[in-house]
């Protein structure tokens, strides 16, 4: 079965995805949508018709899926279009910006039977696979100490600039990691509190933020995310899971430096520590062979092709999606009113 596929976005994520798309040899890219309604000078991608309104390419094509990569606050209101239009969806993340929105996605898909894959590309990464079962082997309760800071500059921190129009990083960022707090704990999130800060006078919202999560069963983890010229290259990169048996962390090399997009993903080694023996004979699980930013977009599309042509239930990896959204947009709320949140009351 080959897939004809619309690409809305052609920005960081969008052009790894169009590409993913045109390698992989059931899907067929139909046409392009981008507010300039140009191709980038440097991607070799097939000649396809492109606009510059979306409504209009889901009309004029109707296709049969829709890969949604634009700014979060189009993206609710795009992937309902699309399954309404009966195209199933790739979606990066976040869902939605609010917590109402992405229950609208989660609603519609049910509805309509559409598959909605949400860009969560760590599901898809086998060092992170690996980091997550050789954490629950061990056991909880857990601690998570996790963070992703980016100093960005020129393009890059304009980027930045355009994303804090609509989302903060504990936002953006952080749903891919409270998503893996959330699969290890598999506890409920009870309570969330984070503290932020606006380090640039030309921005309106702060471009530091750091949450601190607790669990039903007692495990607790914070998250760290900042963007800037003035974010420090220093442990911009910390994945840890502590147990009372040990610990299981991500070692990377900090060479590439934060503003690598693979450096994001890619990792050395998970270094297994356990509780009873010395750090000397901790296990060290090389990680030399993974696979760069590029396949992991291309993993993520060939997940989206099985999931709609052998129809896999998606429902689990959807709520969990408008969870981890709903705990960071918390974290948001915590930020401004400087109280903790309690998520039972989400």
């Amino acid at each position: 079965m080959t897939l004809r596929t619309l690409v809305v976005g052609l920005g960081g994520m969008g052009r790894c995805h169009a590409m993913a798309y045109h390698r992989h040899t059931r899907f067929e890219i139909v046409g392009y949508c981008t507010r300039s309604g140009r191709m980038p000078d440097d991607m070799d991608l097939p000649e396809a018709p492109h606009y510059t309104d979306y409504f209009d390419a889901l009309a004029a094509l109707k296709p049969d899926v829709v890969s949604i990569n634009t700014y979060a606050d189009t993206h609710a209101e795009y992937a309902i279009a699309a399954m309404r239009a009966g195209a199933h969806v790739f979606l990066e993340k976040p869902i939605a910006t609010t917590v109402e929105d992405a229950r609208r996605v989660e609603a519609v898909a049910t509805e309509t039977g559409k598959k909605v894959v949400v860009g969560y590309i760590l599901r898809h990464h086998p060092s992170w696979q690996r980091f997550v079962s050789e954490a629950k082997a061990m056991g909880g309760p857990y601690v998570f100490r996790m963070n992703l800071n980016q100093q960005s500059h020129g393009q890059d921190w304009a980027h930045h600039k355009a994303l804090l129009a609509s989302l903060s990083p504990i936002v953006d960022c952080g749903v891919h990691y409270l998503d893996i707090m959330c699969s290890v704990a598999e506890s409920t999130p009870v309570a969330v509190h984070a503290i932020g800060l606006k380090l640039a006078d030309d921005i309106d919202t702060y471009n530091y933020g750091q949450l601190q999560i607790r669990f039903a069963d007692g495990s607790v983890g914070w998250y760290e995310a900042g963007w800037g010229p003035m974010m420090s290259e220093t442990a911009y990169f910390v994945k840890d899971i502590i147990t009372p048996n040990g610990a299981v962390s991500i070692e990377m090399s900090n060479q590439a430096g934060s503003a690598n997009q693979d450096s994001h993903t890619k990792t050395n080694a998970i270094r297994v520590h356990r509780a009873d023996r010395p750090a000397i004979e901790d296990t060290v699980i090389n990680l030399a062979d993974e696979p760069d930013h590029q396949a992991l977009c291309e993993r993520e599309q060939a997940f989206l092709y099985d999931a709609i042509t052998q129809n896999l239930d998606l429902s689990d990896s959807l709520s969990q999606a408008v969870q981890s959204l709903a705990i960071a947009l918390a974290a948001d709320q915590s930020v401004v009113t400087g109280q903790v949140v309690d998520l039972g009351e989400q």
